[in-house]
């Protein structure tokens, strides 16, 4: 039986959990996941969208690119504050709104005749509900519902939008490729309204509202909801910048959405088309860096709880950088063993990024660390945006994407460099001594 909250003059303790009984946390963390798995439908998409929007409207590359990137910005800019409505309302109340917004931008889209109207339908609704249910969303499920096994959880839910590529990226290929873009977007605003139900019906927004401690910690009541979610999220970011950590960490992860969503989301299945390579094939190889990145994902997680997260930041960018500096070396009409090797070595790495990240911001910023990761999201975000946008443009002007990967390799060894200059918190040094 659960035992009920404590008065608020009682100590905080740690609330038994009952033999054989699996913590409710881990419940709420697979609603979490599966949330995730089925907004992720929409992440899948706009590297597919490029060839029959271009073909079908007669609109340029960094014309789409430009919606992308609005998106993906927007995706970025809208996480610390959704961050801090969840504060407000609830986690529920949030996410189930945002899966609706999402869902209603994916369908307009099926309407449009112009470009602006993808500027706003697939760049500004759905980026806006995106930016709702981004990775703000997963730290603060883990903030709340574990004290224990953090970095393994945040890997997990992490790996969740790699499993929702997974899923959704052959199918939506086939469905562009046989039956049009259109019902492609239907799909996608189908899966996030199937969602809807699911958050609303089980999801529950802290420990306390079952009477539970978090996972490995100690009972405390829940906390009154925090007003003023917009001026808190800008406040939070004002003391955020005024210290080192917080830029080295949003410039390393603008390198990463720079060289993750920005490019080979975005631009990898019109470049292997470019070479000859027939579109299905391609967006199969993307579920292939999907399948790994999962794998890749809760390994960082779970060297996270083990080893120091700037050196493993270091890592992961060092080798994500060697990766793509050969990748326009191994885009043929064919699928062959080193492009194997490609997808399976990058897709390990492709957000294992994101577990120390936001251990570093745990670790820098404490009670305000979703907000802060909202922002270093945002950064991640703007970088996807910035490339989207000059990928396309590139492919434009120079009719090849070689430039692009060769630049995003070099950004990729300076976040490396950047990562090492991360130092723990004056608070977590061993003091001097005596």
């Amino acid at each position: 039986m659960t035992q009920t909250a404590p008065t608020s003059t009682a100590a905080p303790r740690r609330a038994p959990r009952p033999a054989g009984r699996v913590h409710r946390a881990w419940f709420a963390a697979a609603v979490a996941f599966v949330t995730i798995i089925g907004a992720a439908a929409f992440a899948s998409l706009p590297g597919l969208l490029i060839e029959p929007l271009h073909t079908e409207f007669d609109w340029s590359r960094g014309t789409i690119g430009f919606a992308v990137s609005v998106n993906l910005a927007l995706y970025g800019l809208t996480a610390p504050f959704a961050a801090a409505l969840m504060d407000r309302f609830g986690i529920r109340k949030v996410v189930a709104l945002a899966l609706t917004v999402i869902a209603g931008g994916s369908v307009a889209t099926v309407w449009m005749t112009a470009s602006w109207q993808l500027v706003l339908y697939w760049g500004v609704l759905v980026g806006l509900g995106s930016g709702s249910m981004a990775l703000a969303f997963a730290a603060t499920v883990t903030n709340r519902w574990f004290t224990a096994r953090r970095g393994l959880v945040t890997g997990i839910l992490t790996a969740a939008g790699a499993s929702g590529q997974l899923v959704f990226l052959p199918l939506l290929s086939w469905l562009v490729e046989h039956h049009g873009w259109r019902p492609a977007a239907v799909t996608v605003s189908l899966a996030a309204l199937a969602v809807v139900p699911f958050v609303w019906l089980l999801l529950r927004d802290h420990p306390a509202d079952v009477g539970l401690a978090p996972y490995g910690g100690v009972y405390a009541d829940k906390p009154a909801p925090v007003p003023g979610a917009a001026r808190r999220a800008v406040t939070v970011l004002s003391k955020a910048a005024r210290t080192g950590p917080f830029w080295l960490l949003a410039g390393t992860f603008a390198i990463c959405g720079a060289s993750t969503n920005g490019l080979v989301k975005t631009h990898f299945v019109p470049a292997a088309h470019d070479h000859g390579m027939p579109v299905t094939a391609a967006a199969g190889l993307l579920a292939v860096v999907g399948v790994f990145d999962v794998l890749g994902t809760i390994a960082s997680g779970w060297f996270t709880d083990r080893f120091a997260a700037r050196r493993l930041l270091a890592v992961y960018y060092a080798l994500r950088g060697v990766s793509l500096l050969f990748l326009p070396m191994l885009l043929a009409p064919s699928v062959h063993p080193p492009m194997v090797f490609f997808i399976v070595f990058y897709g390990l790495d492709w957000v294992a990024t994101v577990p120390p990240t936001i251990a570093l911001c745990r670790e820098h910023y404490g009670e305000d660390s979703a907000i802060v990761f909202g922002w270093v999201l945002a950064s991640h975000q703007v970088g996807a945006a910035i490339v989207a946008f000059l990928g396309g443009v590139a492919r434009d002007a120079f009719g090849s994407y070689d430039l692009v990967w060769y630049a995003a390799g070099g950004l990729c060894a300076v976040a490396a460099l950047m990562a090492m200059v991360i130092r723990r918190p004056a608070a977590a040094l061993p003091a001097p001594a005596p």
